[in-house]
């Protein structure tokens, strides 16, 4: 397979790149100065691409690479995928779903933990020698609070078993009701936030969930609300999530994505009812790995006329 060629969007993992470099002739989208006279040089040799959840393959890029014939994501989310395209040429596309859940929901009640009880604002205040001063403030409990969840797919249901172990009754919203669950289902997002205390972002990036995080549900939710947010930056208003932590309008947030990453609104550097992460659900050494072995071994399938190991299309 040492000659078939393909093309990495952007710098991942070095263990993936170097997985992909003992088997196929790799392509560093990110290294080359030109982009165009690069595709249009190599264009019939790359027959895969591999992208992240900040760069994956859009229609231009499809449309580049006349011999493309599998797009391999390192992520679960598939919003930086044209799929409609890749149906469109008969492309496979796989993604790395399983293998994540366990971390991202991990980060999740990490972020509930660390809003409520304002642990690295408590970190920053001794290593400030501040403690020496007085004792750091009260914070606010989580055990016992209500946990609304907009999504409750495998992440979304991770995130509510952990959350049970703090005895925080559960509900949710997605587009119908799940089987299997007690958990209450609402069918309106504003009646979810309406109902619960901390509000938790799961659901994929779609054009129905692009901002489904809103003024309206900001406020339902309300002054001592927290919303935590490991799904994708666009599901938030993020200029209206910005102005209600400002005002008090909502009682905190923490976050790991963002709507224009890495960018972050600055606004949020000052507040101390925020937790903002660089992206990170994922970003554990064991969870990478298995991720990359995810995105190797589609590849691989691929060629050898094997079925996907994770098949999106």
């Amino acid at each position: 397979m040492e000659s078939i060629g393909v093309l990495m969007t952007c710098p991942m993992f070095t263990y993936l790149e170097d997985e992909l470099d003992k088997r196929f002739k790799l392509f560093r989208f990110w290294t080359y100065s030109e982009p165009k006279h690069f595709l249009s040089d190599h264009s019939n040799s790359i027959r895969a691409v591999v992208g992240s959840a900040s760069v994956g393959a859009s229609s231009d890029l499809i449309e580049s690479l006349p011999k493309l014939e599998i797009v391999s994501s390192f992520s679960v989310g598939l919003d930086k995928i044209d799929l409609g395209k890749c149906k469109e040429k008969g492309i496979r596309v796989s993604n790395t779903p399983d293998v994540l859940t366990e971390d991202v929901a991990d980060l999740a009640i990490g972020l509930i933990l660390s809003t409520l009880r304002k642990i690295c604002e408590s970190d920053r205040y001794v290593r400030s020698g501040a403690w020496k001063k007085g004792d750091f403030k009260l914070t606010t409990k989580f055990s016992g609070k209500s946990v609304g969840i907009v999504g409750l797919g495998r992440i979304g249901l991770a995130i509510a078993k952990r959350a049970e172990g703090f005895s925080c009754p559960i509900s949710y919203y997605s587009r119908s009701e799940k089987p299997n669950t007690n958990y209450k289902y609402y069918s309106n997002i504003l009646d979810l936030a309406a109902n619960c205390q901390i509000l938790v972002v799961a659901c994929p990036l779609t054009e129905e969930t692009h901002h489904i995080i809103n003024r309206e549900v900001i406020d339902k939710l309300g002054p001592k609300g927290v919303i935590i947010n490991i799904g994708r930056g666009p599901h938030i208003d993020e200029p209206e999530l910005v102005s209600a932590l400002v005002e008090g309008r909502l009682g905190g947030a923490g976050l790991d994505v963002y709507e224009h990453e890495p960018q972050v609104p600055e606004e949020l550097f000052g507040l101390d009812n925020v937790v903002i992460l660089p992206h990170v659900g994922s970003g554990t050494w064991e969870t990478r790995k298995a991720m990359a072995d995810l995105v190797v071994g589609n590849i691989e399938a691929h060629f050898l006329n094997k079925p996907l190991l994770t098949p999106v299309v």
